[in-house]
Parts: structure tokens; C-alpha cells; sequence
């Protein structure tokens, strides 16, 4: 399937990148669904999938609005204020979807259901305001077990992104960034033409300009939102999300112990996984409260994060961290 969106000159100077949380959310939760685990986010998937089994994310709200093909709920990705938002200011943004928006993705929803309307579904349609409350608290719930403890790496790929791409429409211009975006992605004669089957962007249905979102989790494919009047949406695979796994070394241990001591930065090596106290304690050999401790200390540096999951809490590193034990590393 093909199909094109002109451009004005107008369209082309509202053209703008943004970083969303909220792309990464419906993303992410469409590949866990994935019967077959995806190759380029194995290693994540493989931590993060238990975690919502056990907490019911698999069959809840986000497993009826983002099903595993097809359409998904255009209201969980709300345009963007701000090339950087946070996932509070999307989630107070669907909390405002109007009941019309929400009838009209149920709707869409439906022409691509087999089966009768959930009764999820058929409560978000019968009491949208309401019901908007209970999506949005799961998408906080899901955010805390899937993708905050891996944030901050996430976000220095995305925000690695935009800045390339920005500096490639400053000396090439835009026509050949959009060309660059993905192998389905044409630019051609002021028309930017999308060439895949399920995947239609035109101008009569989306409102002026473009908002490019890159996304960790959109590999290998675009996906788009179009709904008047918000300018058209196009998430594309950003760069280096093959790399974004992979275990990272930690060349300035020994350096790094001088000033925080051994085992804080033996804590700090071992958390290249999002881990519990108890994790910790078992990998790193320290007691339980001892690695209580260290991590407190560690989380009012700025070091670490703490992230709820269940009943325990994840402990990651910062970029501020991966930094430190990583001084040859690119600036975050």
C-alpha cells in the first residue's frame, strides 16, 4: 500500500522532531506481545515480560487499545507540546481526550475485531472521562516495570537522534533527512510517500506540518497517527538501536573506587541490569542491608534510580553514572 503527503512550504517550516514517552510505551507494549522474542531487544524483553505477567499488564487496558497488529487507539499518543515531554504531561493530555476521539478509536478498533467489544471496552465507551483515569494508571504502572528503570539510556539514543537529524536538515536540508528516515520512507517532489501494507498517511486527515518522533521500539517498521487538526505523526527506528543492549563496560572502576569506594561502584557495575536489594546482594556478594545502604547513598548523588515493581523495588543507573564508568563514552 502507498500512499502520499504533500507538503506546502508552510507544511515544511512546521516540521519538527519530538521525543515521547508515550510512543515508546505503545511501542514497547506491542512488541512484548510479539509471540517470537524480537532480536534487537532480547536481553530487555526477556527481564521485562515477567514482570508484567505478574503484575496482569498482558491482559489489561494497553492489551485491548494496543493489540498486537492492526490499529491502535490514536488517543494514547497526544501531539507533543515540546520536543522534549514528559510521560506526565501525555498522560494529562489523554486524560483530556474528548468522548468523541475515544468513540472514534473504539470504532476503529472494532472494524478490526473479530470478536464482540470487551467489556473494557465497552465501559471506556460508555464513561470515557472515567474510565481515561484507569488507562492512564496503568500506563504509570506499566512505565515503572518496562521502561523508567531503562530511561535515561533510552532517552540519550533518542535525544542522539534528533540531534544528528538536526544537524543533517542544517547542512543537507530536509528532503534528504526524510528520505533518510527509514527504507519505506520516500521523499519525492514535495510528497512524502510511506510504502507498506496497513500504513496510510494522506494531509485530508491530519491537520499542517509533521511531527517525526523517533522511537527505540518501532523497529523495523514506521507507525503513524493522523487526526485533525494535530499535524500528522510518523515514529521511525532511530539510530543505534542495535547497540542499546549490549552490556557496557565499565573501564574506570578502579578510578571510580578511589571516590565512592569499592563497593558502591561494585553496586554501580552490577546495575548494567535494572536489580532489587536482593539481586544485588546475591551478585555482589555485600548483605542485603549493607546494599541498602550503599544505594541510598548512591540514589542522593544522583547515581542511581529507584523504580517500584511490585513488591520491590528496580535499581538503575543514571547517565550521570554510565558516564563515570565509562569516561571515553560520548557526553549524554
Amino acid at each position: 500500500m502507498k500512499s502520499g503527503l504533500s507538503f506546502s512550504a508552510a507544511d515544511l517550516a512546521q516540521t519538527r522532531f519530538a521525543v515521547s514517552p508515550m510512543w515508546e510505551v505503545v511501542t514497547s507494549f506491542r512488541l512484548l506481545q510479539d509471540a517470537n522474542d524480537p532480536p534487537l531487544h532480547r536481553r530487555w524483553a526477556a527481564q521485562v515480560r515477567p514482570r508484567l505477567v505478574h503484575a496482569g499488564l498482558d491482559r489489561g487496558w494497553l492489551a485491548e487499545l494496543v493489540p498486537a497488529r492492526g490499529y491502535l487507539a490514536d488517543f494514547l499518543n497526544p501531539t507533543p507540546a515540546s520536543p522534549f515531554p514528559t510521560l506526565v504531561a501525555e498522560l494529562d493530555a489523554i486524560r483530556r481526550t474528548t468522548p468523541a476521539q475515544v468513540r472514534k478509536d473504539l470504532e476503529m478498533l472494532g472494524v478490526e475485531r473479530t470478536d464482540r467489544p470487551s467489556p473494557r471496552l465497552r465501559l471506556l465507551d460508555e464513561a470515557p472521562e472515567a474510565t481515561l483515569e484507569k488507562v492512564a494508571a496503568e500506563i504509570e504502572c506499566y512505565w515503572e516495570l518496562a521502561l523508567a528503570p531503562y530511561w535515561a539510556r533510552i532517552r540519550k539514543l533518542l535525544e542522539a537522534d534528533v540531534f544528528h537529524r538536526a544537524r543533517q536538515v542544517a547542512e543537507h536540508g530536509s528532503a534528504r533527512v526524510l528520505s533518510e528516515l527509514h527504507e519505506t520512507v520516500r521523499w519525492d517532489d514535495g510528497t512524502l510517500h510511506l510504502v507498506r501494507r496497513h500504513c496510510a498517511l494522506t494531509r485530508d486527515e491530519a491537520g499542517s506540518g509533521l511531527l517525526l518522533v523517533p522511537s527505540t521500539f518501532a523497529w523495523p517498521r514506521v507507525m503513524t497517527r493522523a487526526v485533525s487538526p494535530d499535524p500528522p505523526q510518523l515514529a521511525y527506528p532511530a539510530r543505534g538501536i542495535g547497540n542499546l543492549w549490549e552490556p557496557r563496560a565499565t573501564s574506570a572502576t578502579d578510578a571510580v573506587a578511589v571516590v565512592l569506594g569499592r563497593s558502591r561502584t561494585l553496586l554501580l557495575a552490577e546495575l548494567d541490569t535494572p536489580s532489587s536489594t536482593t539481586q544485588l546482594a546475591q551478585h555482589s556478594g555485600l548483605s542485603a542491608a549493607g546494599v541498602s545502604q550503599h544505594l541510598t547513598a548512591l540514589r542522593n548523588a544522583g547515581l542511581v534510580t529507584a523504580h517500584r515493581s511490585g513488591r520491590s523495588v528496580l535499581y538503575a543507573r543514571t547517565s550521570i553514572a554510565d558516564a563515570l564508568l565509562t569516561p571515553s563514552a560520548e557526553p549524554a
